[in-house]
């Protein structure tokens, strides 16, 4: 095979990688490498590995019986930085390159994005599970419903003081409830998505421009856009349906006197996401609704993307499921990372096939 072959594969590995000389110096670098340690593999190439990779492991004597012995070693759950970027846990293999066994090769597959995404195929079940109790619960609760409304609004016709403030608090009530079992029926009743080649911030900007007028009037919302973004392939209408729920739920994190939102884009080639039958896609456009509220609850955090789990005391829970339901049946995945000061809510979706591009 040809050398441009491997360049290739080698530019495609979705996980970190490098190799090291025989002095423990940096030979080689790819792509997902050099986001891994924010740095250029120029900068890199010649450097001490253990000068530029933190590892809480001894992996240096791991090098060193890996080049005795010629044989692959795995180390499992370590943390592994740069000195750039706070430590990822990861699963780390070392290998003798066959034709040159002082050289070993490194390989890191970061857990978080493991964990992350197996959580995301988790969440989706849960989602569709409870599409069933979600439709069935609307529909019969909806109609009593409408009779309890109808009957209170009768009373009052008769009734007047205290009782009245009875009856107008059943009706208020019963319209809340009503207003809860339509986002359930919504939640279950989501058509598929209509996909075609998207320009994503212009589903930003819509969306940016909508809370800009509403619900996030009191919020400062910054733009970090790649502009050299390439399509995705969505449902511009649904796309824009996560989008706005994302924001809104930033501007109700915020305190009456506001805060900052920021939309930011960017393309990392190195994440890929399973999909039922086993295949891995890549998602390297990524999105991230940035906000510096409060942040999650510990006890949330592993669960928002759950049905009826919510951290507000009026919240459906619904929101955020449906928006990792959406996600889901476009191939892409959703996380959330949260500490107080900062929330990062991050999608990633794949590239428009050529044959639909704009």
């Amino acid at each position: 095979m040809s050398t441009q072959f491997f360049d290739t594969l080698w530019s495609s590995l979705p996980v970190p990688a490098l190799v090291i000389d025989a002095q423990n110096a940096i030979a080689e670098i790819n792509p997902a490498g050099e986001i891994f340690m924010n740095a250029s593999a120029k900068s890199l190439r010649g450097a001490p590995v253990w000068d530029k990779l933190h590892v809480n492991a001894p992996l240096d004597e791991a090098v060193m019986r890996v080049r005795r012995d010629g044989s692959a070693l795995f180390v499992n759950t370590v943390d592994v930085g740069s000195g750039e970027k706070p430590p990822v846990q990861c699963n780390v293999q070392l290998s003798a390159m066959v034709d040159r066994p002082d050289y070993i090769l490194i390989l890191m597959e970061p857990r978080q994005i493991a964990h992350k995404m197996g959580r995301d195929m988790q969440s989706k079940s849960a989602a569709r599970s409870a599409i069933g109790m979600a439709e069935m619960l609307a529909h019969e609760i909806k109609n009593p419903l409408a009779g309890i409304t109808g009957a209170a609004q009768l009373l009052s016709m008769n009734l007047s003081g205290d009782d009245i403030e009875l009856t107008d608090l059943i009706v208020a009530e019963s319209r809340r409830v009503v207003k809860l079992l339509e986002q359930v029926e919504q939640f279950g009743n989501l058509r598929p998505p209509m996909r075609r080649a998207v320009n994503l911030h212009d589903v930003l900007d819509r969306a940016r421009k909508s809370a800009a007028v509403g619900f996030a009037a009191h919020m400062r919302i910054r733009e970090n856009y790649d502009p050299s973004l390439p399509p995705t392939y969505a449902d511009a209408d649904q796309l824009l349906q996560v989008v706005q729920n994302l924001l809104k739920n930033a501007a109700q994190a915020a305190d009456k006197s506001g805060g900052t939102i920021e939309i930011r884009t960017f393309y990392e080639m190195s994440l890929r996401v399973e999909r039922p039958d086993g295949s891995r896609s890549a998602v390297p456009l990524q999105v991230e609704i940035i906000d510096d509220g409060p942040g999650l609850p510990d006890n949330l955090a592993s669960e928002v993307f759950e049905p009826f789990v919510s951290g507000r005391d009026n919240g459906t829970g619904l929101g955020l499921a449906l928006v990792s339901k959406i996600i889901s049946e476009h191939d892409g995945w959703i996380s959330v990372d949260s500490v107080p000061g900062r929330t990062v809510f991050r999608i990633s979706l794949p590239v428009a096939p050529k044959d639909h591009e704009l």
